[in-house]
């Protein structure tokens, strides 16, 4: 296999996906292959679960993988919408070893944004990046001049007079479980939007993750905002091919 031609798996808080990348185009090389995430979503059933993707594939070489936790040298310093059991866990190595290839993981909405701003629409782009992902959770990754700042955990500020922890409030989980309307529930993301702009003074935000394929049902309410917005171009493809775009040249 071409050394260009990489797996990159996206672990999300619903779903294991995973697809071969050209990491010189940011192209899909292979139809995207979707596992559901296992509950609970422990170490040991994740890593099962990451071992059916990467052998759906047949594929053996570098992998990487967007994980959703703060990452430090493959290890989870967080957990929000995984287990607790993944905290202080070397998820790097757990991977590596159930595959026996070695495997890269590092934060989900860093590797999205990663692919956004080499590709996307975020290419180009001079100044302060902010790219969330409304999906489980509010993921965040933030870029100057498009060097990528690692770890942000945008969706945890607090809203609302310090009440109410932002992905508690306005991600695209709470939406369905609470059962809002698109408009309904973008009145909340708004909310969101104005304190990062508030807080960073951003020149773009990038809207990835499920929500943002809906976007036309709520962009009037966004309309208002000052800083640009547009939506990821890779939408939920963006986690993989940044995973993979992440693994080490060969």
């Amino acid at each position: 296999m071409a050394n260009h031609i990489v797996l990159g798996v996206d672990i999300g808080g619903s779903g294991i996906k995973g697809a071969l990348v050209n990491t010189l185009t940011g192209e899909l090389a292979s139809e995207r292959f979707r596992l559901e995430t296992p509950q609970p979503a422990n170490p040991q059933n994740v890593t099962e679960t990451f071992k059916k993707v990467v052998e759906h594939f047949d594929y053996k070489g570098p992998i990487g993988c967007g994980f959703p936790a703060v990452m430090k040298k493959g290890v989870a310093f967080t957990a929000s919408n995984i287990h607790k059991d993944w905290i202080g866990t070397n998820a790097a190595k757990l991977f590596s070893k159930a595959t026996d290839c070695e495997v890269v993981v590092l934060n989900d909405a860093d590797v999205a944004g990663v692919a956004e701003v080499k590709f996307g629409v975020g290419k180009g782009v001079e100044g302060t990046v902010i790219l969330i992902t409304i999906g489980t959770g509010l993921g965040s990754a933030i870029f100057l001049d498009e060097q990528l700042l690692p770890n942000t955990e945008f969706g945890h500020v607090y809203l609302r007079g310090q009440k109410v922890v932002a992905e508690k409030y306005a991600a695209n989980s709470i939406r369905k479980k609470e059962n809002l309307s698109y408009e309904d529930w973008a009145i909340r993301f708004k909310e969101y939007l104005e304190h990062l702009q508030f807080l960073f003074t951003p020149d773009l935000f990038i809207l990835g993750g499920g929500a943002s394929k809906k976007y036309k049902k709520y962009d009037q309410i966004l309309e208002t905002i000052k800083t640009p917005i547009k939506t990821a171009e890779m939408l939920n493809e963006a986690g993989i091919i940044g995973a993979a775009m992440c693994v080490p040249s060969r």
